[in-house]
């Protein structure tokens, strides 16, 4: 049997990724099996409800991401308030109380960098709307490891700011409307590797 491409999915947004996440989450389907981890920058100070708001419209699951928990199949998982959230070398979730990383805890930055090393070339990065530099340094290392770097078309975003950051730190491998960006991840998803290839280091396989 064909072996997957990807793996697993992350996504990061600031201003304007609520709407942007409704949408882009909405349009992906029930059977997408990848999973996908996400930072959205939200108020410190106040309880988030963004997983009861995304998993209204969305086919997948929706949660919280919890510390020490498997980063599973067909599941969201986002970024608790005040929390980084990481993956693990051996693909599990983890949250961090670590120092800000561009002036946000959550940030989008060390999720990136640490899912690239967890995945190497199977993993998918998508920078989103937003009005920080934060996602563009850790989308370069997503593609520096072999993975697939997309970021949201500047003039679809409510706030241009972070994917132009995201296309001025590098090369990316697509540029694409926020509507296109769910037929994208699906064909990406359906991607295989030939069969005598192999993943490169870095690509642990560890999902559930």
């Amino acid at each position: 049997m064909a072996e997957p491409r990807y793996e697993a999915v992350v996504m990061g947004a600031s201003a304007g990724g609520l709407q942007a996440l409704k949408s882009l989450l909405s349009a992906l389907p029930e059977s997408f099996r990848l999973p996908i981890a996400i930072v959205q920058h939200v108020d410190a100070s106040a309880k988030s409800y963004l997983a009861e708001i995304l998993s209204r419209d969305c086919k997948l699951a929706v949660t919280e991401a919890e510390d020490k928990a498997d980063f599973r199949s067909g599941t969201v998982y986002l970024a608790p308030t005040g929390y980084h959230l990481l993956i693990e070398p051996d693909c599990s979730l983890s949250l961090s109380v670590d120092e800000k990383v561009n002036y946000c805890r959550p940030a989008i930055d060390p999720l990136f960098e640490s899912a690239a090393n967890a995945f190497g070339p199977t993993l998918i990065g998508v920078v989103l709307t937003g009005a920080n530099q934060d996602g563009a340094r850790g989308l370069q290392h997503i593609r520096t490891r072999g993975g697939c770097a997309i970021v949201q078309d500047p003039e679809s975003a409510e706030s241009r700011f972070m994917p132009r950051a995201a296309l001025d730190a590098g090369p990316v491998d697509h540029i694409v409307p926020l509507s296109e960006i769910a037929p994208l991840l699906g064909a990406l998803e359906g991607q295989t590797l030939p069969t005598t290839g192999s993943k490169k280091a870095g690509a642990k396989g560890g999902l559930k």
